[in-house]
């Protein structure tokens, strides 16, 4: 895997956004809230994404993935190496996390975006 194609998965869903945070970190947002946080200029390229909070401890203990350092207490999943996952499990992850925080943003913007 790689950024751009984890760019190009984000961009299939509606609403999303992009931006750079805390300098380095590449983020795509929906409504103005942050799904997936990039790190494409490290070694490995990493990634982070939210899932629900009955998942957490699943997907975080999966080989490759981790909590997120920081923010695990929103049930934040880290992959250090992008490469850890398939093209598919990202596909799913960045779509799931994309409707968790969708989901909560207030229903005008929800509207405003089609979701």
């Amino acid at each position: 895997m790689t950024i751009e194609a984890l760019q190009t998965i984000c961009h299939m869903l509606p609403g999303v956004t992009e931006d750079i945070k805390l300098g380095v970190h590449l983020c795509f947002n929906v409504g103005g809230k942050t799904f997936l946080f990039t790190h494409p200029d490290g070694v490995p390229p990493s990634a982070s994404f939210k899932v629900p909070d009955e998942d957490f401890e699943e997907v975080s203990s999966k080989e490759g993935l981790e909590p997120q350092p920081y923010i695990a207490r929103y049930k934040w999943v880290l992959a250090r190496d992008i490469s850890s996952l398939t093209e598919k499990e990202w596909r799913f992850y960045i779509k799931q996390s994309h409707a968790l925080i969708a989901a909560k943003l207030p229903g005008k913007v929800k509207k405003s975006l089609g979701l």
